[in-house]
Parts: structure tokens; C-alpha cells; sequence
């Protein structure tokens, strides 16, 4: 048991730097991803909060490496709550974008469209994610696999669910290169996600 606890500390240094490269390879690739696209902003800002104390900490306590701190800490608790923080500062995760809809007696969580902005700086996290936790295993079918495994309970409005699958589909099929021009289209449209 000593021998165990004199260990923790080294552990816990090993895991916080593991838990800082993963996150600081992940910001950057969605930086590159948004930097191709003109989200020069976005890019630079992206996941910040990642390395505040609420959300650095879990992931030190959970870091695994093949999958996000946050779902072990969600196994253990039954929540997550480095994910409530994160979601609750981060616009590009459609969670951010839920409110209730519907008359006041009878109110349910419904998802809103994104901001285009938003919407592809959620594509570009997507990809990343993919890219950080399966490594060479990674293709560009990836977050579209991912995606469709959660598709049918994602509370996400139906219009920016039903983009994100044509461009996740878009990218499984044809690659970054046209995706990304799809996506630098969209940004210059200015829409809100849905009504391309």
C-alpha cells in the first residue's frame, strides 16, 4: 500500500503531462482545420477552457488516452463535471445551443440552430477528436461513424443534425480538400447551420 501511495504524485505528474500534450495536440489540429477555413479567431480561442482548473483536473484524475477524460469521470459519477463546465463556455458543441421549447406547461430541451461560425468550428472539433483518440486508425469515415453511433438521441435542432451528417458524409466520401471548400462556403453564406 506504501508503495502504492508513494506512486500517486508521480502518476498524477505523468498523467497531467500526458492530459496537457493530448489537449494542446487536439487545439492545435482544430486550429489548423479552422485556419483553412478562415476561422483565424475560433481557431486561436478554441477549447481554452480545457486547461482551466475545472476541466484540467479531471482530466488528469481520468486520462486514459484512447477516449475522453470525461466519460470515465461520467462512468464513475454518473456525470461529468469538466463536461458541464466545458459545454456551458464552449459554443462549437451543439449542447451549448439547447433551451426549452414549447408552451410553459409542457416545456421540453430542444436544440437551436448554430451559428454557421459555431457549426464548423464543431466539424473541425470532430475531426480533430477523431484524429487524437484513433490515431492511425484514423480515415476521414471516422467522425461520421462516430456520429451515427449517437445520432437518433442527440438533442441537436434537426436542421443543423441533418447538415452535419451531409457534411460528415461529405467528408467520409469525398475527403478534407472538398469539405473544407464546402465548409469556407458556408462561412461566406453566413447562414445559420440548416439553411444551406
Amino acid at each position: 500500500m506504501a508503495k502504492e501511495n508513494s506512486n500517486f504524485p508521480n502518476k498524477n505528474i505523468n498523467n497531467a503531462w500526458k492530459h496537457f500534450l493530448t489537449i494542446t495536440y487536439h487545439k492545435l489540429l482544430v486550429m489548423k482545420g479552422c485556419f483553412r477555413v478562415g476561422l483565424y479567431k475560433q481557431g486561436i480561442l478554441h477549447d481554452l477552457s480545457k486547461y482551466s482548473r475545472e476541466e484540467f483536473l479531471t482530466g488528469v484524475r481520468y486520462y486514459q488516452g484512447t477516449r475522453s477524460p470525461n466519460t470515465a469521470e461520467r462512468e464513475e459519477k454518473g456525470y461529468s463535471s469538466a463536461w458541464l463546465h466545458h459545454k456551458g463556455r464552449n459554443k462549437h458543441h451543439f449542447e451549448y445551443w439547447t433551451d426549452v421549447s414549447g408552451p410553459e406547461e409542457h416545456w421540453k430541451i430542444a436544440g437551436v440552430k448554430m451559428p454557421v461560425n459555431y457549426f464548423v468550428e464543431m466539424v473541425m472539433d470532430r475531426i480533430a477528436a477523431s484524429k487524437v483518440y484513433q490515431g492511425k486508425n484514423y480515415t476521414d469515415a471516422s467522425p461520421y461513424l462516430y456520429f451515427l453511433r449517437n445520432k437518433a438521441y442527440l438533442t441537436m435542432h434537426p436542421e443543423t443534425k441533418a447538415l452535419l451528417d451531409r457534411v460528415l458524409r461529405m467528408l467520409m466520401e469525398e475527403g478534407e480538400r472538398k469539405t473544407f471548400a464546402y465548409l469556407r462556403y458556408l462561412l461566406k453564406k453566413g447562414n445559420r447551420s440548416g439553411n444551406a
